[in-house]
């Protein structure tokens, strides 16, 4: 629809009181041309949700010679208004659905290439950008190197990129090979010579949300990841999107952050990702419990040996002789049970799920309260191999062996090793209104119209395949996770070098500063498990990293807080010599959602003050 603003008047005055004349300043109806001064704009355009327009022009389509406008303010609002309610009405006036150009009216010229069974279109040379309305008369024949695509696959006739293969190999597409696919503006595809017509895959809410994360384009009547509905956050109108890109070395904290961020901001766990959370935790518990039952017959061996005389029992059994038992002997029905669960474990411990765990569920609550197994827990800070956070999850065996038991909040942020199958994680959210404690410039975080997007990538991925850094070009902050606390500990690596933790994450740091994806990105440096630190650097010294030879630290000084200042400067003068930038650092504890909702609030504030 359009409109034109009819009424008699006297030239160059104010179309609402009649006043004025060519010399009064005044704001312009982007619709209808119509012309208010400064004592009648609010009266005749209202709180402007979708711009500059009068009152009975919302909903009407925006005068094509006033486009190069769009987005652009008038001294004379700016004036009126505050500067937060000026960007509020600008971001509307460039993202209102009214406002945007009609996909007929799109003109394709020979810099573009223009699929007209599926709609897509796009720069030469590039991948899709938009998806319009098909079958229009424009364009000539599309070629097969039209945006430049090396995977084999053909859509269309069009070799596709790297990044749509991802995505339609997520849809349930066979790319295997070298096909070819015919796609409906409709979303079903068939392969070329077969008469099997596949699903729709716009109509699949993921592919919505990977197309969102992969900067891919989706059908305009689709409701768009941005502006509908992800993981439970709806969001009625159309937002400014900033993308934020989550990485770090295995047991970094990335995985932690990641869920700790959807707790803080209120977007739920799907139905999938609590079962599996679920199952993750009791695979977790029954490997914990396992590492616990191997060290009780370490330990047991040890006291019959004669390396612990003081923890042997003497009593006389049934034949009147004296048998040794140690404080870590288990009685006869629940060493029947610890071998069972070992050789199981040993062999395939998915057996145990989901349907062993209530057969088992008696025997663990049982042996929890067993004394001969509080003994060996009580020593668990001898077993290398139990994780530190096994301790949470062992107390609170009972409740957890349950057959109806349903993870807590603190059991999911604890659980390790919980990670997306397809190694992306993604979620959207937008802060909060702040407290006027918050140590942050509101202004700068908590734009009622921008939303950001939390993208996590398994550090498996990252050691595998660095090409699934190509898909994140277009980011706008990379968050690079190290944990204070790895600068002793060391892994094997893929060619059975032992490796130190710490030089691992300097070097994968390193690789994604000088990828040729985040050239002249920005990035901000998270340093997890401070809270730890302070208790291990009393007992390590933070020079068992070669890295940190030259650690010297200040008398009269926390050490733990002296530690964490070297760390971040290493890792900035590193960043300085790569890109010849700035590397902004924030220090989190991970568990603790205070300290992520600080750095997830810095990581707006730091992109500005690159920018």
């Amino acid at each position: 629809m359009e409109r034109e603003a009819v009424m008699q008047r006297k030239k160059s005055s104010c179309y609402l009181c009649l006043k004025g004349n060519l010399f009064t300043e005044k704001a312009v109806c982007i619709v209808c041309d119509a012309k208010y001064c400064s004592n009648c704009v609010l009266r005749a355009m209202g709180s402007m949700p979708e711009g500059r327009k009068c009152v009975t022009c919302t909903g009407f389509r925006v005068d094509d010679s006033k486009r190069g406008t769009l987005g652009k303010c008038s001294r004379m609002l700016k004036r009126m208004l505050t500067e937060m309610e000026v960007k509020q009405i600008m971001r509307s006036e460039l993202s209102c659905n009214a406002n945007q150009l009609m996909p007929e009216r799109v003109f394709v010229n020979g810099y573009y290439w223009y699929d007209e069974v599926s709609g897509y279109w796009g720069k030469i040379g590039q991948r899709p950008c938009q998806i319009i309305t098909p079958h229009l008369r424009v364009g000539g024949q599309l070629m097969r190197n039209a945006s430049n695509g090396n995977t084999s696959v053909l859509i269309n006739n069009r070799e596709i990129t790297k990044r749509e293969l991802c995505m339609f190999q997520l849809s349930g597409m066979q790319c295997k090979g070298q096909p070819h696919f015919w796609l409906s503006a409709d979303g079903s595809s068939q392969e070329e010579g077969m008469k099997c017509i596949k699903g729709r895959i716009w109509d699949k809410s993921r592919i919505k949300l990977f197309c969102s994360l992969l900067s891919l384009p989706t059908p305009p009547d689709s409701v768009n990841p941005c502006g509908g509905e992800v993981n439970g956050v709806n969001c009625c109108e159309k937002k400014i999107l900033c993308k934020l890109l989550l990485l770090g070395e295995q047991n970094s904290g990335t995985s932690t952050i990641y869920k700790q961020a959807k707790l803080l901001f209120k977007v739920p766990f799907s139905e999938d990702e609590r079962r599996n959370i679920k199952f993750t935790i009791l695979r977790n518990l029954y490997r914990y419990i396992g590492i616990l039952l191997e060290g009780r017959e370490r330990f047991e061996e040890e006291s019959l040996s004669g390396k612990g005389k003081r923890q042997v029992i003497d009593e006389p059994g049934s034949s009147g002789q004296i048998d040794d038992k140690t404080m870590y002997t288990l009685s006869p029905r629940l060493k029947a049970f610890s071998d069972r669960l070992l050789k199981v474990m040993a062999s395939n411990l998915e057996a145990i799920f989901p349907y062993g765990t209530s057969e088992y569920a008696p025997f663990i609550e049982e042996l929890w309260r067993d004394p001969s197994f509080q003994s060996t827990y009580n020593r668990r800070n001898e077993l290398d191999s139990l994780p530190r956070v096994a301790s949470y999850f062992l107390e609170r065996v009972v409740v957890i062996s349950q057959p109806d038991y349903e993870p807590s909040d603190m059991d999911i942020l604890y659980a390790e090793g919980i990670t997306s199958t397809n190694g992306l994680s993604c979620m959207e959210y937008s802060f909060p209104e702040s407290t006027q404690n918050s140590s942050i410039d509101s202004s700068n975080q908590n734009d009622p119209l921008v939303r950001y997007q939390l993208i996590r990538v398994d550090p498996k991925c990252l050691v595998e395949n660095y090409e699934w850094l190509e898909m994140f070009e277009d980011v706008d902050l990379v968050l690079f996770c190290v944990s204070l606390t790895c600068y002793d500990e060391f892994f094997e690596d893929s060619r059975g070098f032992l490796t130190n933790k710490m030089l691992a994450s300097k070097q994968l740091f390193e690789n994604i500063v000088i990828h040729p994806t985040f050239d002249l990105k920005n990035f901000l440096l998270i340093l997890n498990k401070y809270n730890m630190l302070e208790e291990k650097i009393e007992q390590v010294p933070l020079t068992e990293c070669d890295w940190f030879c030259d650690f010297n630290p200040v008398i009269n000084t926390s050490l733990a807080q002296y530690a964490s200042r070297y760390v971040a400067l290493k890792f900035k003068t590193l960043f300085n010599s790569l890109t010849g930038c700035e590397l902004f650092v924030s220090i989190v504890n991970a568990l603790e959602p205070e300290t992520v909702d600080e750095a997830l609030r810095y990581a707006p504030v730091a992109c500005a003050l690159i920018n």
